[in-house]
C-alpha cells in the first residue's frame, strides 16, 4: 500500500467493463418482474428497461462512514450514467449486531449525499431478510442435488480440518451423509430443534481446493437470536458468502461491485449461481462480481468495531461527533454532499490499494465552498482595540461582499464603533521582522474600514496586554475616494465590541495524531489526538447565520457551520469544518 498526498488520475475500469457488456448485448434479454424473485417470478416478465442494475448493500450494524461514500457514489453514479437502477439493499443476515436505528441512519445519509433508489415507478429498497424463504428453498434444492450437506462438527473442528494455504483440508465425517438425512436435519435446524453451534449447512465443493473459500464453505449457522425485522421467525441465518450472490440474482443485478477483500470469494459466488441455474431456481443472465480498491484514508479508522468502541467508551460524543469519519459526523462538521462526491470523483476507481492523505478530503471541501460560501468575520482570541480619536457613542456602517466570487450575492453591512475586538495575534508590542500588523507606531487597515495608527497598549498587573490603542485616519475609509491616499502593508479583521455576538466555537481537528493509527498491532486509542476539539468563546459579526446548515467562511480563519444539534439563535454554536489552508502540512 502506498501513501498518496495527491491521488494520481485513475480511469474507472468498471466503465470499460459495462461498455463492453452493453456492446455485446450481455443483458439485453434480461427480464424483470418489478420485484425481486427466482426464475419462476421473472420468466414471463417483460424485458428490463434498466440497462444495468447495481446495488449498495450495507449491513445495518453501524453508521455509514467516508469509505461507504466511495461505494455509494460509484454504484449510484454508474446506474445514473447508464440509464440503470441502483438498489439500496440492507444485508441484514446477522441479527446480533443489527438495529432499526442503523437502517434509518443509512437511508438518511444516502439521501443526504444526493442519491435515491427509485427507477421510474420502482422503489428499489430491499432487505436480505425478505429473501430468507427463497434462500431456504434454494438450500433444500442444493442438498437434494448433492451440492450441500449438514455438518455436525464444531466450529473449532471445521476450522482445524479446513487445512492451510499449503495443506489440503480434510473431509468432514458427515460429508457423505444421505441427502434425505441432511434435508431432515436442515428442517429441524429451521424449526429450532438444535442448539447454536451444534450443526451447520455446508456446500459440498472441494476440500483440496487451493482457494480456501471453496473448501466446503458454511452456508447456514444456527443462531437463536431475534431479528430486528423477522423477530423469532428464523433461528438459522445465511452466511454472507452464500446470501450475497443469491440476493444479487433475485434482484437481477448485472454488476455486483465489491471491494477487493471479496475477490477470493468470487469463485464461490459464481459456483452458487451456476448450481442454482442448473437446478432451475435462477434464470440467466446472471450477475457478475467485480472488485475495486476500498478507500484507506490517513488519520482515520473506519472499522465499525473500532468506531463503536470510540462511541461506547466515550472517546467521542456519539456517531455524529464532528471528529468521526461517519457521514453523520462529517455533515455535522460542515462537509457538504457536493464536497464528498467531489472527493470520491477525484479518487477514481482502481484495483490498486493506496492510502489517501486526509488533506485531499479537506481540499475537496475548500474547493466546493470557496465559490459559494457567504463571508463573515469572527474573532476567536479577542483583544480590545480602542480607537481613541473616534467619537464615543458614534456608529457607522461598513460593507463588504457576501461572496467575492459571486456579485449576485450582494453585500453585507456591519457597524464600526470606537471599541473593537481584534485577534490577539494581530498586535505585538515588540514585533519580529516582516510583521506588518499592529505594533506601536505602525499603521494597518481595518478591513473594510479605516486605516489606524497604533499608539500603544495597556497592561494589567501581571504584564498581560488588555487593550491596544490606536487613532484612525478619517479620510481613509474603504470604498471612499481617500481610501488609497495612504499605503499600508497590514490588513486585519475586527468586529464592533458593542454589536458583536458572542458564540461558542468548536475548533475540530483530526481525531488521530498519527497517519496510520490502526496498522499492525498498535492500540489505535494511543494515537488519539488530545487537541482534536478545543472549545472557545468568540465574537462574531452581527447578522451571521447561526442556524443555517450551509457552512460560511470566517475571513482569514476557515469554514464554519452552525452545529445542527446545539446551535440556536440565542446561543450560537459553530463548528470549524476546515481551515483555509492545510495546517497539518506545516507540522510535518
Amino acid at each position: 500500500m502506498t501513501t498518496s498526498s495527491i491521488p494520481a488520475p485513475t480511469s474507472n475500469f468498471l466503465r470499460t467493463i459495462i461498455d463492453n457488456d452493453l456492446a455485446q448485448g450481455r443483458y439485453q434479454d434480461k427480464r424483470w418482474a418489478g420485484k425481486p424473485g427466482p426464475a419462476a417470478v421473472h420468466e414471463q416478465a417483460p424485458l428490463d428497461t434498466a440497462r444495468i442494475r447495481t446495488r449498495f448493500p450495507p449491513e445495518p450494524n453501524g453508521y455509514l462512514h467516508i469509505g461507504h461514500a466511495k461505494s455509494i457514489c460509484l454504484n449510484f453514479g454508474l446506474a445514473t450514467d447508464y440509464q440503470g437502477a441502483c438498489h439500496l439493499r440492507f444485508d441484514d443476515t446477522n441479527p446480533e449486531k443489527e438495529e432499526d436505528e442503523y437502517v434509518k441512519a443509512i437511508i438518511e445519509m444516502v439521501e443526504w449525499l444526493g442519491f435515491d433508489w427509485k427507477f421510474r415507478d420502482e422503489d428499489n429498497c430491499y432487505f436480505a431478510s425478505d429473501y430468507f424463504q427463497y434462500m431456504f428453498t434454494f438450500a433444500q434444492a442444493l442438498v437434494q442435488a448433492g451440492y450441500a450437506y449438514v455438518d455436525e462438527q464444531s466450529a473449532d473442528e471445521i476450522r482445524a480440518n479446513r487445512g492451510t494455504l499449503t495443506q489440503k483440508g480434510s473431509n468432514s465425517p458427515w460429508r457423505d451423509r444421505p441427502a434425505q438425512e441432511s434435508l431432515r436435519l436442515l428442517s429441524e435446524m429451521r424449526d429450532g430443534k438444535h442448539p447454536d453451534g451444534s450443526m451447520c449447512l455446508r456446500a459440498r465443493i472441494d476440500m483440496g481446493s487451493p482457494n480456501m473459500n471453496m473448501r466446503d464453505p458454511v452456508m447456514y449457522r444456527i443462531r437463536h437470536v431475534p431479528h430486528h425485522r423477522t423477530g423469532d421467525a428464523w433461528c438459522i441465518y445465511p452466511m454472507y458468502s452464500w446470501a450475497h450472490p443469491v440476493e444479487d440474482a433475485l434482484e437481477r443485478i448485472t454488476h455486483s461491485i465489491c471491494t477487493l477483500e471479496f475477490e477470493d470469494q468470487r469463485p464461490f459466488y459464481d459456483w452458487i449461481l451456476d448450481r442454482l441455474v442448473e437446478l432451475g431456481q435462477l434464470a440467466e443472465p446472471l450477475p457478475r462480481q467485480y472488485e475495486f480498491a476500498r478507500l484507506h484514508l490517513s488519520y482515520v479508522v473506519t472499522s465499525k468495531r473500532k468506531l463503536l468502541q470510540l462511541v461506547r467508551e466515550g472517546h467521542v460524543q456519539g456517531w455524529d461527533d464532528p471528529r468521526m469519519p461517519t457521514l453523520a459526523g462529517l455533515r455535522r462538521r460542515g462537509y457538504t454532499p457536493a464536497s464528498i462526491r467531489l472527493f470520491c470523483e477525484r479518487l477514481g476507481v482502481s484495483k490498486a490499494d493506496s492510502r489517501i492523505d486526509y488533506s485531499i478530503l479537506e481540499q475537496a471541501l475548500r474547493d466546493d465552498l470557496d465559490p459559494i460560501a457567504l463571508r463573515s468575520v469572527a474573532v476567536l482570541d479577542p483583544l480590545k482595540l480602542i480607537i481613541t480619536n473616534y467619537p464615543e457613542g458614534q456608529t457607522e456602517l461598513c460593507n463588504a461582499p457576501r461572496n467575492p466570487h459571486d456579485p449576485a450575492a450582494g453585500r453585507r453591512e456591519f457597524p464600526l464603533s470606537r471599541e473593537l475586538w481584534i485577534e490577539r495575534e494581530d498586535f505585538q508590542e515588540e514585533p519580529p521582522k516582516k510583521y506588518f500588523r499592529l505594533f506601536p507606531g505602525n499603521m494597518v487597515r481595518l478591513k473594510y474600514g479605516y486605516i489606524v495608527r497604533c499608539t500603544g497598549c495597556v497592561k494589567n498587573e501581571n504584564g498581560e496586554i488588555t487593550e491596544v490603542h490606536a487613532e484612525y485616519l478619517p479620510d481613509t475609509k474603504s470604498g471612499t475616494p481617500g481610501s488609497d491616499s495612504v499605503k499600508v502593508k497590514g490588513n486585519i479583521t475586527w468586529v464592533s465590541a458593542a454589536h458583536a455576538v458572542q458564540a461558542e466555537i468548536r475548533l475540530y481537528d483530526r481525531l488521530f495524531s498519527e497517519p496510520h493509527p490502526d496498522t499492525g498491532d498498535k492500540d489505535f486509542l494511543l494515537a488519539l489526538n488530545p487537541d482534536s476539539c478545543q472549545v472557545i468563546q468568540a465574537w462574531i459579526e452581527p447578522g451571521t447565520s447561526t442556524t443555517d446548515e450551509m457552512p460560511l467562511q470566517f475571513e482569514r480563519l476557515g469554514y464554519f457551520v452552525a452545529d445542527r444539534n446545539d446551535s440556536t439563535a440565542q446561543k450560537p454554536v459553530l463548528n470549524r469544518a476546515v481551515t483555509l489552508k492545510d495546517s497539518w502540512a506545516q507540522k510535518k
